[in-house]
């Protein structure tokens, strides 16, 4: 009760406080304008990118169902980061979670900075980081299409990001003990990549596969809405990659940089080996190499030179072309959009890299000398990457596992067999493609 009262008056102070207007000295324009126009192209990431992507990938029958989860994502998760999940993920000085000091955004002035980004208003910091968390449930339901229940979905992103999402996010990125360990994960390997295909996995498995799946056609209804999907995602990258220093500098130049020439070699890198064992290059397979480009690059963009961009952006393609067909046949596993295959796998393979190529030369452009010492591309770092990986895999399996069977146990997870066969545009929203 005491916490509660404190809680509720930390709540009433924030309310009754009028900021000053005037701009502190310490938030620099330059940097403040770059990171709205960073938040603007994630959240683009989301709605539509991810949208889009999905649901050209899905039968026709599931098309709006797939895009309701990634607007139901955004809608949910935001106002749930606002409420609590940001300040657990960003206040603080605990090792396993953060404070809620700012719950519901209390105290936060006009005027406020983050220590995390002291040269943006801290609303902005808050925006920016709220939209990596909308992306990273919305990623999640990629895995588990045509068969879960929209209220299921929901449900397991209320859950979700404050057992897996919220603690990862802080050991990470607040200051947790991931972070003290020496854990380096520039714009989310490991909080959103790791978690979001794991978690696709855990689900996948728990579900078992679509009806008729290894029988029946399940071909993509429209992939120009894919390409139209990926087009939207690259560029929405630079934002995320790019952002995540924070700053208008080189660093986020480099970022940004690291980052294109990584899609295009994951690109070229997985539409040649299918070309090769195929005979076709498929433009799923093109849009599917640069989308493992980008998710590889992501822990590393901010740490490496141009060329180390191209070098993971092939690796990348390689292991994630490997992962979404030899490794799913000889597992047997349905994740229906490769969210594992891609981004669990694509993931960990960067935060890996991270400690591989990691220079200390890029590091030093920004102002964290701390940073720049530490990063040297050695055993060091490369043991402290292992542990980040290990740590985040296990906690999002567990976390995944226990917030799935609570799902499953209030609202039921999949839908019926019927409706499966009708298609959850028509069964879950009334609403459908066909004419």
């Amino acid at each position: 009760m005491r916490h509660v009262l404190r809680l509720i008056a930390a709540l009433w102070a924030g309310a009754i406080v009028t900021p000053a207007l005037a701009a502190d000295a310490r938030i620099d324009p330059a940097d403040t304008g770059f990171m709205i126009a960073a938040t603007a192209l994630v959240l683009m990431m989301t709605i539509p990118g991810l949208a889009l992507f999905y649901s050209g990938m899905v039968r026709q029958r599931n098309v709006l169902a797939t895009m309701a989860q990634s607007f139901g994502a955004t809608a949910l998760v935001s106002l749930l980061w606002f409420g609590l999940a940001y300040s657990l993920s960003f206040r603080g000085d605990g090792a396993l979670i953060g404070g809620v000091d700012r719950a519901f955004l209390a105290g936060m002035g006009v005027n406020s900075v983050s220590p995390f980004a002291p040269t943006i208003p801290e609303a902005l910091f808050m925006a920016y980081q709220m939209t990596f968390a909308v992306i990273t449930c919305a990623l999640v339901g990629g895995a588990v299409a045509d068969r879960l229940k929209f209220s299921a979905f929901m449900l397991f992103c209320a859950l979700w990001l404050f057992v897996v999402y919220a603690p990862t996010a802080h050991w990470v990125w607040g200051g947790g003990f991931l972070a003290r360990l020496g854990l380096v994960d520039f714009a989310g390997g490991t909080v959103v990549h790791i978690n979001a295909g794991v978690a696709g996995l855990v689900a996948a498995l728990m579900m078992g596969a679509r009806k008729g799946y290894g029988r029946e056609n399940m071909a993509p209804y429209d992939l120009t809405l894919a390409v139209i999907g990926t087009g939207l995602l690259w560029v929405g990258w630079f934002g995320f990659n790019g952002g995540s220093a924070l700053t208008a500098g080189s660093r986020a130049v480099f970022a940004i940089v690291a980052t294109h020439f990584s899609a295009c070699a994951g690109a070229l890198v997985w539409s040649g080996l299918e070309w090769w064992e195929r005979g076709k290059p498929s433009v799923l397979g093109l849009i599917s190499g640069a989308v493992a480009g980008l998710g590889t690059i992501t822990p590393a963009s901010g740490y490496v030179l141009p060329w180390q961009g191209v070098v993971i952006g092939a690796i990348a393609g390689g292991v994630c072309f490997w992962a979404s067909t030899v490794l799913k046949l000889k597992l047997k596993y349905d994740d229906s959009l490769d969210v594992f295959g891609v981004h669990g796998v694509g993931g960990a393979l960067g935060t890996l890299l991270t400690g591989v190529f990691a220079a200390a030369s890029v590091s030093a452009t920004a102002s964290d000398p701390g940073v720049s010492g530490l990063l040297e591309g050695n055993f060091a770092q490369l043991g402290a990457q292992a542990a980040g990986v290990a740590v985040t895999v296990v906690w999002c399996v567990v976390g995944t596992t226990v917030v799935l069977e609570i799902v499953d146990a209030l609202v039921g997870l999949r839908v019926l067999p019927e409706q499966e066969r009708e298609g959850l545009d028509i069964a879950l929203h009334g609403e459908s493609l066909r004419i």
